[in-house]
């Protein structure tokens, strides 16, 4: 009968697959997309997933983990598996899943969605499984450091200095993301300030006042942020309260740096895990309506399958299908970002390691299924109302001028019916709404209106919009706690106390470090005239790639090292794939004549412009800063690259002297200590 099920399901999936790769000519029901995801998550857990953690990896539920032996209760604390899950979920799933799906959608739905699944199954869940079990046999330790002790000082100083600058870079976006979403939104600021009390009052509960009660904890918390949830559309509604939480950028830009530090030093236990966990429900439970709504009205398709864009013309994102698909998704398949998070908090909180692969592989697998919702949500808007959302002013202009240039591409679209959705969404106007969270936005209250009432699509919009700020916020707050873990592996290699992560003159030293380091680019960024995203986002997509690459990379290795070699293709084949990608957009990045791609070809225009007194006296103002943004993009571009490679030949170096049994640095794995854990989370 098991047997019979999983037929049933292989064939299901690949029925799926094949409508959405095959139709041309004529719309698809969103439910193919839907089953195929669905069937290809259920088959590759089971039989790769699975595989992997008992042939590769094997898992030892009797061995005791870091947040065991080194329980301090801030930073290393064995929690229950489902809080785990719920914090690791919600770290890993930032803007990526969201956005990033629905900017690709201008080369229509076919691209992305196959990168999405096969990516994630293949790729990203395996990372984010490997790296987590790598971690926790190693006392917690970052990637970075990983790589230090496992390739030698000249890989590890390398990936050390290129994942934490990384990392900079990634949270400064993630920042920037936040800020773009809550400025001037009180709805959105006032839920997702109250979050935080209500963080601290779960985690207070589950470990004072009722320890080991999850699920009444979880239900008063879940509670508490549906009512947080209404209690910012009423203060919306309230103009002396709505005053209170209509904050300009750069106010939120202070409010989002004050927040990352007190994330970072607080104990875990006492925000970010019980934060992370109860956001994980609002996500959660939006992904499963959004499922839902889609079983019931089951949409059709609108996006072709395959658009004219994929010349590299499109007018949201400039580039050719390969290889900027693969960067613009990025979370949505694979992100480096994740294995940050894998080797930064959420090894500290594994009570188990047979928990590694729901957590690692499950979470990753969760979040493909959102960068899927986020996918169908863009792409069964009409296409021309998709377009007038995302494409900038610059290039299709305004109202009567963008519809006409819209529509001169093929995708028909009218101002009524854009000033009518605009007006349905209780917005004055959704024209150059750049970014793809306004898009997906409207596509998800689309959806929700159809299937429970479109008299609610105002509500439904905002909410969409604040639903997607949390998402954001609580991958801002957890990686800020790594990034001072990999800081403070980093200066422990010069002064011995300030690596230890219980240390509290380290913990505040390294927080502030890395609180200013990022936050010096979001200020950055707020200030561009221009928008800091569109000149950041590039080099988030490419340097997220690189630090995926270079997780595989140490893995690949330790493998190897391990007497695993006949299953280094596991974590190798990526590796080998996404090298290859990030390699190949990072060169079109640097070398392309196209001012709409290349960095340095951008520069040179605009300074040629300025040169000869072609620009607005606005914008000659600001284009030096503009010029010096994209020179300082390319130069991290370059040195990210460099990194990586480096990282590479190390492995590969390494590998080598190991298969013929020369010397290599030993493996750093820590010995085996009998658990003394008692398996009683759950009473309720």
């Amino acid at each position: 009968m098991i047997k019979l099920v999983w037929i049933a399901i292989s064939i299901v999936g690949a029925a799926g697959l094949g409508a959405i790769a095959l139709s041309r000519g004529e719309t698809i029901n969103s439910l193919w997309i839907v089953a195929a995801a669905l069937c290809l998550y259920a088959l590759s857990y089971r039989f790769y997933a699975l595989w992997i953690a008992a042939k590769v990896l094997v898992t030892d539920s009797t061995r005791a983990t870091p947040a065991e032996r080194f329980d301090n209760g801030r930073d290393f604390t064995p929690t229950n598996k489902w809080v785990t899950f719920g914090h690791h979920f919600a770290a890993i799933a930032g803007p990526g899943p969201l956005v990033g799906p629905t900017l690709a959608a201008q080369f229509g739905y076919l691209p992305g969605t196959l990168w999405i699944l096969i990516g994630s199954v293949l790729g990203g869940c395996v990372q984010d499984m490997v790296i987590l079990f790598f971690s926790t046999r190693r006392d917690g330790r970052s990637l970075g450091q990983m790589a230090r002790d496992e390739l030698g000082p000249l890989g590890g100083a390398a990936a050390l200095a290129g994942t934490l600058s990384i990392m900079v870079i990634l949270i400064s976006v993630l920042g920037l993301v936040v800020v773009n979403a809550l400025k001037h939104s009180p709805w959105g600021t006032s839920t997702v300030a109250a979050t935080i009390p209500i963080a601290v009052f779960i985690g207070l509960y589950m470990r004072h006042l009722r320890p080991g009660r999850v699920l009444e904890a979880s239900l008063i918390g879940v509670a508490l942020l549906l009512l947080s949830v209404a209690s910012g559309g009423w203060i919306d509604h309230q103009p002396q309260l709505r005053a209170l939480f209509n904050f300009d950028a750069m106010t939120l830009v202070w409010l989002v740096i004050g927040y990352g530090f007190i994330a970072a030093v607080l104990p875990v236990w006492l925000l970010l895990a019980p934060r992370d966990y109860l956001s994980t429900y609002m996500k959660l439970g939006t992904v499963v309506a959004l499922a839902v709504a889609i079983l019931v009205m089951h949409p059709e398709i609108r996006m072709p399958a395959v658009t004219r864009f994929i010349d590299g013309t499109g007018p949201i994102f400039a580039g050719k299908l390969f290889p900027f698909v693969f960067i613009t998704i990025a979370c949505g398949a694979i992100s480096g970002f994740h294995s940050l998070i894998s080797s930064g908090t959420t090894p500290k909180l594994i009570a188990n390691e047979r928990d590694i692969p729901m957590i690692g592989y499950g979470g990753m697998m969760l979040e493909s299924f959102v960068a899927i919702m986020a996918m169908v949500a863009a792409t069964v808007l009409d296409p021309g109302v998709f377009f007038a959302i995302n494409s900038p002013a610059g290039l299709v202009g305004h109202g009567f001028e963008a519809v006409s240039k819209i529509s001169s591409w093929g995708f028909s679209v009218t101002l009524d019916e854009m000033q009518t959705l605009a007006h349905e969404m209780g917005e004055e106007s959704l024209f150059a709404r750049t970014g793809g969270a306004p898009s997906l936005a409207v596509g998800m209250a689309s959806i929700f209106g159809n299937a429970f009432g479109r008299e609610f699509l105002s509500i439904w919009y905002h909410f969409a919009i604040m639903f997607e700020a949390v998402f954001i916020l609580t991958t801002l707050d957890a990686g800020t706690r790594v990034g001072r873990f990999m800081l403070q592996d980093l200066l422990g290699n010069f002064a011995k106390p300030l690596g230890n992560t219980s240390w509290y003159p380290s913990v505040l030293l390294t927080s502030a470090a890395i609180v200013a380091s990022w936050g010096y680019f979001l200020y950055i960024g707020v200030i561009d005239p221009n928008g800091g995203v569109n000149l950041l986002w590039p080099l988030f997509g490419i340097s997220n790639q690189v630090l995926a690459a270079i997780a595989l990379t140490v893995a690949t290795g330790i493998l190897i090292k391990s007497g695993k070699a006949k299953y280094a293709w596991v974590t190798g084949l990526p590796l080998a794939w996404l090298s290859f990608i990030t390699t190949s957009a990072s060169l079109e990045k640097l070398t392309s004549a196209d001012a709409r791609i290349g960095f340095y070809a951008a520069a040179d225009q605009l300074a040629e412009k300025l040169s000869l007194g072609k620009l607005p006296a606005a914008k000659a103002e600001i284009a030096p800063q503009i010029i010096f943004n994209l020179h300082l993009d390319a130069a991290l571009t370059i040195f990210f690259v460099a990194v990586l490679w480096v990282v590479i030949f190390e492995m590969l170096r390494v590998s080598f002297r190991k298969t013929i049994g020369l010397p290599v640095p030993p493996l750093s794995e820590s010995p085996h200590i009998p658990s003394r854990l008692v398996e009683d989370w759950v009473r309720d």
